[in-house]
Protein backbone atom coordinates (compact mmCIF):
# COMPACT_ATOMS: atom_id res chain seq x y z
CA UNK A 1 0.00 0.00 0.00
CA UNK A 2 0.97 3.54 -0.55
CA UNK A 3 2.04 4.96 2.51
CA UNK A 4 0.28 8.76 3.10
CA UNK A 5 2.10 10.86 5.27
CA UNK A 6 -1.53 12.57 6.80
CA UNK A 7 -2.39 8.58 7.50
CA UNK A 8 0.95 8.15 9.06
CA UNK A 9 0.90 11.15 11.07
CA UNK A 10 -2.50 10.49 12.07
CA UNK A 11 -1.76 7.27 13.93
CA UNK A 12 0.96 8.01 15.32
CA UNK A 13 0.38 11.29 16.64
CA UNK A 14 -3.09 10.37 17.98
CA UNK A 15 -1.98 7.24 19.47
CA UNK A 16 0.41 8.55 21.44
CA UNK A 17 -1.95 11.54 22.26
CA UNK A 18 -4.37 8.91 23.09
CA UNK A 19 -1.52 7.14 25.21
CA UNK A 20 -0.66 10.21 27.31
CA UNK A 21 -4.18 10.71 28.22
CA UNK A 22 -4.95 7.35 29.43
CA UNK A 23 -1.83 7.66 31.68
CA UNK A 24 -2.98 11.22 33.02
CA UNK A 25 -6.21 9.85 33.61
CA UNK A 26 -5.01 6.90 35.45
CA UNK A 27 -2.65 7.91 37.42
CA UNK A 28 -4.60 10.44 39.25
CA UNK A 29 -6.90 7.79 40.30
CA UNK A 30 -4.14 5.72 41.98
CA UNK A 31 -2.95 8.18 44.00
CA UNK A 32 0.51 8.16 42.17
CA UNK A 33 0.95 12.01 41.04
CA UNK A 34 0.74 14.97 42.52
CA UNK A 35 -2.47 17.47 42.01
CA UNK A 36 -0.17 19.93 40.47
CA UNK A 37 -2.12 22.37 38.22
CA UNK A 38 1.04 22.98 35.78
CA UNK A 39 1.39 19.62 35.68
CA UNK A 40 -2.19 18.96 34.45
CA UNK A 41 -2.37 21.62 32.05
CA UNK A 42 0.90 20.58 30.54
CA UNK A 43 -0.04 16.93 30.41
CA UNK A 44 -3.55 17.15 29.47
CA UNK A 45 -2.61 20.03 26.67
CA UNK A 46 0.05 17.84 24.94
CA UNK A 47 -2.24 14.81 24.44
CA UNK A 48 -5.47 16.49 23.50
CA UNK A 49 -3.37 18.72 21.21
CA UNK A 50 -1.98 16.02 19.76
CA UNK A 51 -5.24 13.64 19.33
CA UNK A 52 -6.13 16.57 17.39
CA UNK A 53 -3.47 17.68 15.14
CA UNK A 54 -4.11 13.67 14.07
CA UNK A 55 -7.64 13.60 13.76
CA UNK A 56 -7.55 16.71 11.42
CA UNK A 57 -4.44 15.30 9.55
CA UNK A 58 -6.60 12.11 8.52
CA UNK A 59 -9.21 14.42 6.84
CA UNK A 60 -5.95 15.84 4.94
CA UNK A 61 -6.02 12.63 1.85
CA UNK A 62 -10.01 12.76 1.62
CA UNK A 63 -11.58 14.09 -1.89
CA UNK A 64 -13.64 16.07 0.36
CA UNK A 65 -13.07 16.41 3.47
CA UNK A 66 -15.94 18.57 4.15
CA UNK A 67 -18.35 15.21 3.95
CA UNK A 68 -16.29 13.75 6.72
CA UNK A 69 -19.03 13.87 9.00
CA UNK A 70 -21.54 11.98 6.69
CA UNK A 71 -19.16 8.91 8.05
CA UNK A 72 -20.51 8.97 11.57
CA UNK A 73 -23.89 8.32 10.22
CA UNK A 74 -22.71 4.68 9.70
CA UNK A 75 -21.62 3.37 13.43
CA UNK A 76 -23.08 0.15 13.45
CA UNK A 77 -21.14 -1.21 10.26
CA UNK A 78 -17.92 1.28 9.81
CA UNK A 79 -14.87 0.59 12.25
CA UNK A 80 -14.05 3.97 11.12
CA UNK A 81 -17.61 5.59 12.09
CA UNK A 82 -17.08 4.17 15.42
CA UNK A 83 -13.63 5.35 15.52
CA UNK A 84 -15.03 9.53 14.77
CA UNK A 85 -17.98 8.69 17.16
CA UNK A 86 -15.81 7.55 20.12
CA UNK A 87 -13.04 10.06 18.98
CA UNK A 88 -15.39 12.87 19.68
CA UNK A 89 -16.97 11.69 22.91
CA UNK A 90 -13.36 11.20 24.22
CA UNK A 91 -13.43 15.25 24.37
CA UNK A 92 -16.50 15.09 26.71
CA UNK A 93 -14.74 13.55 30.03
CA UNK A 94 -11.60 14.71 28.98
CA UNK A 95 -12.18 18.40 28.88
CA UNK A 96 -14.43 17.94 31.94
CA UNK A 97 -11.17 16.31 33.79
CA UNK A 98 -8.88 19.12 32.32
CA UNK A 99 -11.58 21.53 34.69
CA UNK A 100 -11.49 20.39 37.06
CA UNK A 101 -7.34 19.69 37.24
CA UNK A 102 -6.43 22.61 35.83
CA UNK A 103 -9.07 25.66 37.31
CA UNK A 104 -10.09 23.55 40.85
CA UNK A 105 -7.04 21.66 41.11
CA UNK A 106 -8.43 18.48 42.51
CA UNK A 107 -8.19 14.89 40.75
CA UNK A 108 -9.86 13.22 43.49
CA UNK A 109 -13.73 12.47 43.32
CA UNK A 110 -15.91 13.38 40.25
CA UNK A 111 -12.98 14.64 38.59
CA UNK A 112 -10.82 11.26 39.01
CA UNK A 113 -13.82 9.07 37.62
CA UNK A 114 -14.08 11.24 34.28
CA UNK A 115 -9.79 11.42 34.28
CA UNK A 116 -11.00 7.12 33.93
CA UNK A 117 -13.35 7.34 31.67
CA UNK A 118 -11.11 9.46 29.55
CA UNK A 119 -8.41 6.77 29.43
CA UNK A 120 -11.20 4.20 28.64
CA UNK A 121 -12.58 6.30 25.85
CA UNK A 122 -9.07 6.86 24.68
CA UNK A 123 -7.86 3.17 24.32
CA UNK A 124 -11.03 2.23 22.59
CA UNK A 125 -10.64 5.21 20.62
CA UNK A 126 -7.26 3.59 19.48
CA UNK A 127 -8.71 0.23 19.27
CA UNK A 128 -11.53 1.37 16.40
CA UNK A 129 -8.66 2.59 14.52
CA UNK A 130 -6.66 -0.78 14.60
CA UNK A 131 -10.05 -1.98 13.43
CA UNK A 132 -10.25 -0.52 10.63
CA UNK A 133 -6.99 -2.06 9.25
CA UNK A 134 -7.69 -5.52 10.80
CA UNK A 135 -11.30 -5.79 9.37
CA UNK A 136 -9.91 -5.57 5.44
CA UNK A 137 -9.46 -9.25 4.64
CA UNK A 138 -8.24 -8.11 0.97
CA UNK A 139 -5.01 -7.39 2.70
CA UNK A 140 -4.05 -10.71 4.78
CA UNK A 141 -0.84 -8.39 6.27
CA UNK A 142 -3.23 -6.48 8.24
CA UNK A 143 -6.17 -8.90 8.56
CA UNK A 144 -4.72 -10.83 11.57
CA UNK A 145 -5.40 -10.12 15.77
CA UNK A 146 -1.69 -8.90 16.36
CA UNK A 147 -3.00 -6.04 14.57
CA UNK A 148 -4.84 -3.99 17.20
CA UNK A 149 -2.89 -5.41 19.87
CA UNK A 150 0.22 -3.77 18.04
CA UNK A 151 -1.66 0.13 17.78
CA UNK A 152 -2.43 -0.83 21.42
CA UNK A 153 0.30 -1.14 22.92
CA UNK A 154 2.44 0.85 20.73
CA UNK A 155 0.29 4.03 21.33
CA UNK A 156 0.28 3.18 25.61
CA UNK A 157 3.97 3.05 24.97
CA UNK A 158 4.63 6.14 23.05
CA UNK A 159 2.15 8.05 25.21
CA UNK A 160 3.83 6.43 28.72
CA UNK A 161 7.07 7.65 27.48
CA UNK A 162 6.25 11.06 27.37
CA UNK A 163 4.01 10.68 30.56
CA UNK A 164 7.19 9.60 32.18
CA UNK A 165 9.34 12.40 30.78
CA UNK A 166 6.40 15.22 31.85
CA UNK A 167 6.87 13.85 34.78
CA UNK A 168 10.84 14.20 35.41
CA UNK A 169 10.77 17.48 34.16
CA UNK A 170 8.26 18.18 36.49
CA UNK A 171 9.90 16.98 39.58
CA UNK A 172 7.62 14.77 39.95
CA UNK A 173 9.22 11.33 38.86
CA UNK A 174 7.51 7.94 40.04
CA UNK A 175 9.08 5.04 40.08
CA UNK A 176 5.76 3.46 38.89
CA UNK A 177 5.43 5.47 35.95
CA UNK A 178 8.82 4.12 34.79
CA UNK A 179 8.53 0.48 35.35
CA UNK A 180 5.37 0.48 33.53
CA UNK A 181 7.38 2.49 30.65
CA UNK A 182 9.81 -0.41 30.73
CA UNK A 183 6.83 -3.13 30.97
CA UNK A 184 4.87 -1.89 28.10
CA UNK A 185 8.68 -1.27 25.87
CA UNK A 186 9.16 -5.16 26.43
CA UNK A 187 5.34 -6.33 25.72
CA UNK A 188 5.15 -3.81 22.28
CA UNK A 189 8.37 -5.64 21.06
CA UNK A 190 7.15 -8.66 21.54
CA UNK A 191 3.68 -7.92 20.47
CA UNK A 192 5.64 -6.29 17.28
CA UNK A 193 7.75 -9.68 16.51
CA UNK A 194 4.94 -11.87 16.75
CA UNK A 195 3.19 -9.32 14.09
CA UNK A 196 6.18 -9.49 11.87
CA UNK A 197 5.89 -13.64 11.66
CA UNK A 198 2.07 -13.66 11.42
CA UNK A 199 2.21 -11.21 8.66
CA UNK A 200 4.80 -13.28 7.12
CA UNK A 201 3.29 -15.93 7.00
CA UNK A 202 -0.71 -14.90 6.18
CA UNK A 203 -1.72 -15.75 2.64
CA UNK A 204 -4.98 -15.78 2.12
CA UNK A 205 -5.38 -15.67 -1.92
CA UNK A 206 -3.36 -16.71 -4.67
CA UNK A 207 -3.25 -15.76 -8.36
CA UNK A 208 -4.82 -19.51 -8.96
CA UNK A 209 -7.54 -19.06 -6.34
CA UNK A 210 -8.08 -15.44 -7.25
CA UNK A 211 -9.11 -16.48 -11.49
CA UNK A 212 -10.33 -19.54 -10.58
CA UNK A 213 -8.13 -21.53 -12.88
CA UNK A 214 -5.84 -23.13 -10.21
CA UNK A 215 -6.89 -26.76 -11.85
CA UNK A 216 -5.70 -26.54 -14.55
CA UNK A 217 -2.58 -25.96 -13.41
CA UNK A 218 0.23 -23.09 -12.71
CA UNK A 219 -1.41 -19.86 -13.39
CA UNK A 220 0.77 -16.68 -14.67
CA UNK A 221 -0.51 -13.50 -15.90
CA UNK A 222 -0.24 -13.57 -20.18
CA UNK A 223 -0.62 -9.75 -20.52
CA UNK A 224 -0.73 -7.08 -18.17
CA UNK A 225 -4.35 -5.07 -17.68
CA UNK A 226 -3.28 -1.90 -18.47
CA UNK A 227 -0.22 -0.42 -20.39
CA UNK A 228 0.49 2.21 -17.78
CA UNK A 229 0.36 2.56 -14.30
CA UNK A 230 -3.13 3.39 -13.52
CA UNK A 231 -4.91 4.41 -9.72
CA UNK A 232 -4.82 0.70 -8.25
CA UNK A 233 -0.87 0.35 -9.09
CA UNK A 234 -0.42 3.49 -7.58
CA UNK A 235 -2.14 2.95 -4.10
CA UNK A 236 -1.96 0.07 -3.56
CA UNK A 237 1.26 -1.83 -5.60
CA UNK A 238 3.41 -0.23 -3.49
CA UNK A 239 6.78 -1.68 -3.45
CA UNK A 240 9.75 -1.41 -0.93
CA UNK A 241 13.00 -3.13 -2.02
CA UNK A 242 13.51 -6.08 0.70
CA UNK A 243 16.76 -4.65 1.77
CA UNK A 244 15.53 -1.13 2.22
CA UNK A 245 12.78 -2.69 4.47
CA UNK A 246 15.13 -4.86 6.53
CA UNK A 247 17.56 -1.93 7.43
CA UNK A 248 14.39 0.55 8.40
CA UNK A 249 12.96 -2.38 10.15
CA UNK A 250 16.44 -2.29 12.30
CA UNK A 251 16.04 1.51 12.64
CA UNK A 252 12.86 1.40 13.84
CA UNK A 253 13.17 -1.36 16.74
CA UNK A 254 16.58 0.65 17.67
CA UNK A 255 14.76 3.80 17.55
CA UNK A 256 11.01 2.68 19.42
CA UNK A 257 12.74 -0.18 21.05
CA UNK A 258 15.94 -0.65 22.09
CA UNK A 259 17.29 2.70 23.11
CA UNK A 260 14.27 4.26 25.51
CA UNK A 261 14.13 1.10 27.20
CA UNK A 262 18.23 1.75 27.94
CA UNK A 263 17.47 5.28 28.46
CA UNK A 264 14.36 4.89 30.98
CA UNK A 265 16.61 2.59 32.81
CA UNK A 266 18.94 5.39 32.87
CA UNK A 267 16.02 7.31 34.31
CA UNK A 268 14.96 5.03 36.88
CA UNK A 269 18.56 4.69 38.46
CA UNK A 270 20.10 8.26 37.42
CA UNK A 271 19.69 11.34 39.79
CA UNK A 272 17.15 14.02 38.98
CA UNK A 273 18.19 16.24 36.17
CA UNK A 274 20.51 13.32 33.99
CA UNK A 275 17.08 11.25 34.76
CA UNK A 276 14.40 14.10 32.99
CA UNK A 277 17.23 14.06 29.73
CA UNK A 278 17.36 10.45 29.87
CA UNK A 279 13.46 10.39 29.35
CA UNK A 280 12.74 13.05 27.46
CA UNK A 281 15.39 11.51 24.84
CA UNK A 282 13.58 8.31 25.26
CA UNK A 283 10.30 10.03 24.20
CA UNK A 284 11.97 11.70 21.12
CA UNK A 285 13.66 8.31 19.87
CA UNK A 286 10.13 6.66 20.28
CA UNK A 287 8.86 9.15 18.48
CA UNK A 288 10.99 8.32 15.49
CA UNK A 289 10.76 4.75 15.42
CA UNK A 290 7.07 4.80 15.39
CA UNK A 291 7.10 6.82 12.46
CA UNK A 292 9.32 4.43 10.87
CA UNK A 293 7.43 1.38 11.96
CA UNK A 294 4.14 2.87 10.73
CA UNK A 295 5.48 3.96 7.29
CA UNK A 296 6.85 0.08 7.09
CA UNK A 297 3.06 -0.99 7.98
CA UNK A 298 1.60 0.16 5.16
CA UNK A 299 4.60 0.21 2.54
CA UNK A 300 4.43 -3.86 3.21
CA UNK A 301 1.06 -4.43 2.76
CA UNK A 302 0.10 -5.90 -0.36
CA UNK A 303 -4.07 -6.01 -1.31
CA UNK A 304 -5.46 -8.81 -3.45
CA UNK A 305 -5.68 -6.79 -6.47
CA UNK A 306 -2.55 -7.06 -7.30
CA UNK A 307 -2.82 -10.77 -8.17
CA UNK A 308 -4.60 -9.08 -11.12
CA UNK A 309 -1.56 -7.02 -11.77
CA UNK A 310 1.56 -9.76 -11.47
CA UNK A 311 2.08 -11.37 -8.30
CA UNK A 312 1.51 -14.54 -7.05
CA UNK A 313 0.58 -14.23 -4.11
CA UNK A 314 -0.69 -11.94 -1.37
Amino acid sequence: MHPTYSIIFFTTASGAGYGLLACMGIFPALGLIPQDRWLGLTGLGIALGLVSAGLLSSTFHLGHPERAWRAFSQWRSSWLAREGVIAVLTYIPAGLFAIGWVWFEDISGIWGVLGLLSALAALLTVICTAMIYASIKAIPKWHNPWVPANYLLLGATTGALLFGALLHLFGAASTEADIMVLVLLALAAAIKAAYRLGSAEATSATVASATGLGRRGRVTLLDPPHTRENFLLHEMGYRVARKHAAKLCRISDATLFALPLILTLGALLLPPPPAAAAALLAALSAALGVVIERWLFFAEATHAVMLYYGEQKV
